[in-house]
């Protein structure tokens, strides 16, 4: 099941406005809001700078303030990505208007909040793909939880380094990983601005799937986050990336700018560079990297010398990551092919179906299982961690598909079937799986610990929640195949001794 599948089930539906219009007051001036059944909501606030011209890769600068009131009752424009040409969503659900001018944020607040809980939600789309737009926080606004959904630069935008930007960048300036300062910015707006709307800035929960659950994990290793968040909630973010450098990634935005016509470029030609020329022709390896400025390690690293920012957390994965290897170029039974013996030795019963049962059993533990086990067990060692299986598979789905693919969980943790699947396709199991895990995340929001029949994680007992059919906690999950995955990938991490 491709990832664009899912994520146009979240894409936003309109709210049907009542009579009087909302507004609030934040930096930069008043912004015109809807009311709704279930919450008040703002769409489309500026939280920095348009990051064009000489602020195109540049850190977030202030908010320009704006005259008037700003409507916010209408969605914003995506960041720059590559978007399909007849208009349906791309692989990370967006669609329609796009702009550099793209930093803004949607704010879901619940009727009359006073110090409601906050939660920041980091979209996914492989860093190169998605809007902070397309996801709907009502239901969390119902429950009494203020929700901010964010965009933040994507592809050769938000992630992209040249030697011609680092030698123009200020002493000490972070350079390169711009949609991480972006998330940042962002996370500090909310500091500043999120009493406007009736959230403590005290109690903010940051949370993330996918390329955003790899950004929660990013952040959770970047010292300069530390406080702007009390919790974490990785949902299917990996974590055993090894350490890319500056050098690394300038060497890369070399060939990039050669891509464009640019050799030996200046940091003011780059910048002149047409936004949908650095799309379609700048390729690589986007996402967090080790700057050595404002990234100074890899979440791996973090968490393996316990440097990581310690709070509350909550990390998991899905039964069918592997929906993912086609969107990473991985044939699956090429990928079981390659497994040496002995680890095939430990997946005899995937390796006894065939190399393809073989290939998407080894990635789904690899890319996701396994760095969950491994960053929950080095995360309990400060405040508590949870840990999660995903394999519910929605009724509209079956039987077509066995496995709970990448993404799957969003619409659960949202309690949010979409515009795009009428109610009428939702079954009571469906929605008593909603109820669940939406009121897991809520509880956990509130109170910092998901108050559904959840032990916190301990490597010695290795207890985890599997959200499935049944749900419920398990013991020894997988033991064996995650034990010999971190055998196999820890080495290659560049870990601390």
């Amino acid at each position: 099941m491709k990832l664009a599948v899912l994520s146009a089930i979240l894409a936003l539906a309109a709210a049907p406005a009542l009579a009087d219009p909302v507004k609030a007051t934040v930096e930069g001036g008043v912004m015109m809001g809807t009311q709704t059944a279930t919450a008040d909501i703002y769409r489309n606030i500026p939280y920095a700078a348009p990051p064009v011209g000489s602020l195109r890769w540049a850190p977030p600068a202030k908010v320009v303030p704006w005259t008037g009131e700003r409507d916010g009752t209408k969605a914003g424009v995506s960041c720059m990505q590559t978007m399909r040409a007849d208009g349906a969503p791309n692989v990370g659900s967006a669609n329609g208007p796009m702009s550099e001018d793209c930093l803004q944020l949607n704010v879901f607040t619940p009727k009359g909040a006073k110090k409601a809980p906050v939660m920041v939600w980091l979209h996914g789309g492989l860093h190169r793909y998605g809007a902070g737009w397309i996801y709907d926080g009502s239901n969390f606004a119902r429950d009494g939880v203020v929700l901010v959904a964010i965009n933040y630069r994507l592809g050769p935008l938000g992630y992209f380094a040249h030697p011609a930007l680092t030698k123009a960048a200020g002493p000490g300036e972070a350079v390169g990983n711009y949609g991480l300062m972006d998330q940042i910015a962002a996370l500090e707006w909310v500091k500043r601005n999120i009493k406007t709307f009736g959230g403590d800035p005290s109690n903010v929960t940051l949370f993330g799937e996918s390329a955003g659950g790899g950004s929660t994990l990013a952040l959770l290793a970047t010292p300069k986050s530390k406080g702007l968040y009390k919790k974490a909630v990785v949902q299917s973010g990996g974590g055993w990336g090894g350490p890319t450098t500056l050098a690394d990634k300038e060497a890369e935005g070399v060939k990039g700018a050669t891509a464009l016509g640019l050799t030996d470029a200046t940091a003011d030609q780059l910048r002149a560079a047409p936004a949908a020329d650095l799309i379609a022709k700048v390729d690589g390896t986007f996402g967090p990297f080790v700057d050595g400025r404002l990234m100074k390690e890899t979440s791996a690293q973090a968490f393996a010398s316990g440097r990581a920012n310690d709070v509350p957390l909550i990390i998991g994965s899905n039964s069918g990551e592997d929906s993912l290897m086609g969107e990473f170029g991985l044939p699956p039974a090429t990928v079981g092919k390659l497994l040496p013996p002995a680890m095939r030795a430990v997946y005899a019963e995937e390796a006894a179906q065939g190399d393809e049962v073989l290939g998407r059993a080894a990635f789904t533990d690899r890319a996701m299982g396994a760095p969950a086990r491994w960053t929950a067990a080095r995360a309990a060692k400060g405040k508590p961690a949870w840990l999660y299986y995903f394999s519910y598979v929605g009724s509209r789905f079956r039987p077509m598909v066995t496995r709970s693919f990448h993404a799957a969980e969003i619409q659960y943790v949202f309690e949010y079937w979409g515009r795009r699947t009428p109610l009428s396709m939702i079954k009571p199991d469906d929605q008593a799986m909603a109820t669940l895990m939406h009121g897991c995340w809520v509880a956990f929001a509130k109170t910092g610990k998901p108050a559904c029949d959840w032990p916190a994680y301990d490597p010695k007992s290795d207890q985890l929640m599997e959200f499935g059919a049944p749900s419920g906690v398990r013991t020894h999950f997988r033991k064996a195949r995650l034990d010999a995955q971190e055998a196999v990938a820890l080495p290659t991490l560049e870990l601390p001794k």
